[in-house]
C-alpha cells in the first residue's frame, strides 16, 4: 500500500503546471488595450487592429461634408430664386405703376379738354345764332370766329348738327316728331340746337325736330 501512495505521489510530481491564457484585450491592471505584439508574445493569436471605427468616422465626415455642400447650394439656390422673384414682381410693380400714370395723365388730360370744351359750348351758340342772322359773313368778328373754330376742331371738337340723317338717340334729343312724306326710317329733319363730341364722348346731344315715316 506504501508503494502505491508513492508511485501516485512521484506521478503528481510529474505532471506539468497548468497553462492560464488571459485573452482579454485590455489590460485589467494597467486599463490599456493589448498590443498583438505583446498577444503573440503571451501565446494569444496574432490579431490585427480593426480600422473599422476609423473608416466609419471618416465615412461619417465625409457624408457630413457632403450634406453640408449641398445644403450650401440649395441655400444659395433658394437665395437666387428668392432675389430674382423679387426683382421680377418690383419690375411688374414698376410696369404697372408706369401704366397707371399714363392712363391717369391721360383721362386728367381729356377732362381737362372735356371741361374746356363743355365752358365754350355758350359762346359757340352765340356764334351759330350771329351766323344765323348774317352777322359774321365777313369783318373782323367773322374772322374770330373762324379761327376759334379751327382751334377747337384741332383739339377734337366735333359739330353735330347735319340734318336728313337718320334719328340717333345717342346724339340726337328730339323735341318735336311730325309725320314726314317719302321716308322709311325716323330722320333729322331741322336742328334746333347743334350738339357737340369730342373723341367719343359726346359733350352735349343735337336738338332736333325728327320726321316719322307715315303710317
Amino acid at each position: 500500500m506504501a508503494s502505491h501512495h508513492g508511485n501516485e505521489n512521484e506521478h503528481e510530481g510529474e505532471r506539468p503546471d497548468p497553462v492560464i491564457r488571459d485573452n482579454r484585450k485590455v489590460d485589467p491592471v494597467t486599463g490599456q488595450a493589448r498590443h498583438p505584439e505583446s498577444a503573440a508574445q503571451d501565446g494569444h493569436e496574432d490579431m490585427r487592429p480593426v480600422d473599422e471605427p476609423h473608416d466609419a468616422d471618416d465615412a461619417l465626415a465625409q457624408a457630413e461634408q457632403i450634406l453640408k455642400e449641398a445644403a450650401a447650394e440649395q441655400g444659395q439656390s433658394t437665395v437666387e430664386d428668392e432675389l430674382r422673384n423679387d426683382l421680377l414682381r418690383l419690375q411688374a410693380e414698376y410696369v404697372n405703376y408706369r401704366r397707371r400714370v399714363d392712363r391717369d395723365r391721360s383721362v386728367a388730360g381729356e377732362v381737362a379738354v372735356f371741361g374746356v370744351l363743355s365752358s365754350l359750348l355758350p359762346v359757340l351758340d352765340d356764334l351759330d345764332a350771329a351766323r344765323a342772322h348774317g352777322d359774321l359773313t365777313d369783318g373782323p368778328f367773322a374772322s374770330i370766329a373762324g379761327k376759334l373754330d379751327s382751334i377747337l376742331a384741332s383739339q377734337g371738337l366735333q359739330r353735330i348738327a347735319e340734318t336728313g340723317v337718320p334719328f340717333d338717340p345717342n346724339i340726337h334729343e328730339a323735341l318735336i316728331q311730325q309725320p314726314g312724306d317719302g321716308i322709311e326710317v325716323d330722320t333729322v329733319q331741322q336742328v334746333l340746337r347743334a350738339g357737340y363730341k369730342t373723341e367719343g364722348r359726346l359733350l352735349r346731344a343735337a336738338q332736333v325736330i325728327v320726321a316719322t315715316p307715315q303710317g
